[in-house]
C-alpha cells in the first residue's frame, strides 16, 4: 500500500484528466472566456509561465517547478491544474503546510472531486490537524476517489488512524480489516490492528522508543490481520497464543473473546471477558458483552447483573443503558427500561437501535403517540445509516448485533 502519494508527471496526469473530467473537454471545446478577456501581455505571460513550469515538472526540477506554478496560479488564479500540480508536488516534498492552502484552491475550485478533499485531509494529518483531517477526509470518501487505488487505501488507513485517536476503535477496526481483506500487508497496518483491538488511543507513529509491549501488540494485531484476511485457522493458533503468552495484560482477553464472539464459541468467549474483569475490574465493555450474549441467547435474567455493573462502572456509556434497558425490557420490566432507554437515547440522540427499542417500550406502557414518535424516528435515523453505509462509511459496534441475526436458530 503506497501510503504516500507520488506527484510523479505520469500520476498527476492521470489524476488531472479522471478527477477533472469536465474542465478538460471544456479546454478542448473551446477557450475559457476568462482567457479571451485576459490582455493579451497577462496571457502571454501566463503561457509562458505554465510552459516553463510544465517543462521543469516532466525534466524532474521539482522545486523550480514548484515556484513557477506559484508564479503561473498567481497570474491565473482560477487555473484549477495549476493549483493541482503546485499542491501534488508540495505533498511530494513533504512540505504539508504549504500544500495545505494549495489543495484547498483545489477544492474550492473543483467541489465535486472527491481525491482533493482527501489529499487536503492527508495533509491536515501530516501537520497534526487530526479533527480537520478527518472531516476532509471523509468529505473525499463520500465524493468518492474513483479507480485511484493507492489513493483510497491511503484514505481509508488514514481515516482509521484519526478514529483510533477518537477512541472510536470498533470502526477504526472495521476500516483496518477491510485493507486487511484487501491483500495489504504492512507492519504499520498490523501494528494499528493491535492498537485498535487493545483499545489504545495513539498513532503507531507515537509509540514510545522501546515501548515494552510492542511484542504483545504486534502479535495481538497480527492475530486480528488474520482473522480479517479470513485465515481462521492461524488467526485461532495467533489468539490462543496470545492468551496463553499474555494472559493478565490488560485488553488481551477481552480482544480474544471478541474473536471467540465471530467464531460463534459463546462459552469460550464468556470466559475469556471474564478473564478480563478480573485482569480489569472496572472493565464496562466485557461485562456488557457478557450480557448481550445471555440476552441474545434468550438468557436475560442471567445477564442483567452484568449489564447493570456496566452501567454503575460507566454511567455515561450509552452502550451500556441501552443494553441494560433492553434486558430490562425481556424480562418484562417495562418502567425501568423506559427509564434506560431514555438516558440511552439522551446520550446518543442519533442511534437508530435505541430508537426503536424505546418504541416498543413505549407501545407496551401504552404511550402510543410517544411510540409512534420513537419509530418515525427511527425509520429517519436507519435510512440516514444505510444512505451512508451505502457511500461507503462504515460504523463498528463494541456490540454486534449482526451477530444476532445470524444465529441459524433465531427468529427471522
Amino acid at each position: 500500500m503506497n501510503l504516500k502519494i507520488v506527484a510523479s508527471p505520469v500520476i498527476v496526469l492521470i489524476a488531472l484528466l479522471f478527477y477533472f473530467p469536465a474542465q478538460a473537454q471544456q479546454r478542448k471545446a473551446k477557450p475559457s472566456a476568462q482567457s479571451n478577456k485576459a490582455p493579451a501581455k497577462s496571457q502571454a505571460n501566463f503561457d509562458q509561465l505554465k510552459a516553463q513550469a510544465d517543462e521543469a515538472r516532466e525534466a524532474g526540477r521539482l522545486e523550480d517547478a514548484i515556484e513557477l506554478y506559484r508564479k503561473a496560479v498567481a497570474a491565473k488564479p482560477n487555473w484549477v491544474d495549476g493549483w493541482w500540480y503546485l499542491s501534488t508536488l508540495l505533498y511530494d516534498r513533504d512540505r504539508y503546510a504549504e500544500a495545505i492552502p494549495a489543495f484547498k484552491r483545489v477544492t474550492e475550485l473543483q467541489p465535486r472531486a472527491g481525491a482533493p478533499f482527501v489529499m487536503l485531509g492527508l495533509c491536515e494529518f501530516k501537520v497534526g490537524n487530526y479533527d480537520n483531517a478527518l472531516g476532509r477526509i471523509r468529505q473525499g470518501r463520500q465524493i468518492g476517489v474513483g479507480n485511484n487505488h493507492d489513493l483510497d487505501m491511503a484514505m481509508r488507513y488514514h481515516e482509521g488512524l484519526l478514529l483510533l485517536l477518537k477512541g472510536d476503535f470498533e470502526t477504526a477496526q472495521t476500516l483496518f480489516g477491510a485493507l486487511s481483506y484487501d491483500n495489504v500487508n504492512r507492519e504499520d497496518l498490523i501494528i494499528a490492528h493491535g492498537l485498535a483491538i487493545l483499545r489504545l488511543p495513539m498513532l503507531p507513529s507515537q509509540i514510545p522508543p522501546g515501548y515494552r509491549d510492542r511484542e504483545m501488540l504486534r502479535r495481538a494485531g497480527f492475530a486480528e490481520h488474520l482473522a480479517a484476511q479470513k485465515n481462521q485457522g492461524d488467526a485461532r493458533q495467533e489468539y490462543e497464543r496470545l492468551a496463553a503468552d499474555f494472559p493478565n495484560a490488560p485488553g488481551v482477553q477481552y480482544a480474544v473473546g471478541r474473536y471467540l464472539l465471530t467464531q460463534r464459541n459463546d462459552e469460550g468467549a464468556i470466559a475469556a471477558f471474564k478473564k478480563e474483569i478480573e485482569n480489569s475490574p472496572n472493565h464496562a465493555l466485557a461485562r456488557l458483552q457478557i450480557a448481550y450474549v445471555h440476552m441474545r441467547n434468550k438468557e436475560a435474567e442471567a445477564g442483567l447483573k452484568f449489564a447493570q455493573e456496566a452501567v454503575e462502572l460507566h454511567s455515561r456509556l450509552a452502550l451500556g443503558h441501552y443494553v441494560l434497558g433492553r434486558i430490562l425490557f425481556e424480562i418484562g420490566d417495562n418502567a425501568r427500561a423506559v427509564e434506560e432507554l431514555e438516558t440511552a437515547r439522551r446520550l446518543t440522540p442519533n442511534e437508530p437501535r435505541v430508537h426503536f427499542t424505546l418504541s416498543r417500550a413505549y407501545a407496551r406502557a401504552g404511550r402510543k403517540a410517544e411510540a409512534d414518535q420513537a419509530r418515525e424516528t427511527f425509520v429517519r435515523l436507519n435510512k440516514i445509516a444505510e444512505e451512508a453505509a451505502a457511500q461507503g462509511f462504515v460504523r463498528g459496534e463494541a456490540i454486534d448485533e449482526n451477530s444476532e441475526k445470524a444465529k441459524p436458530d433465531s427468529p427471522k
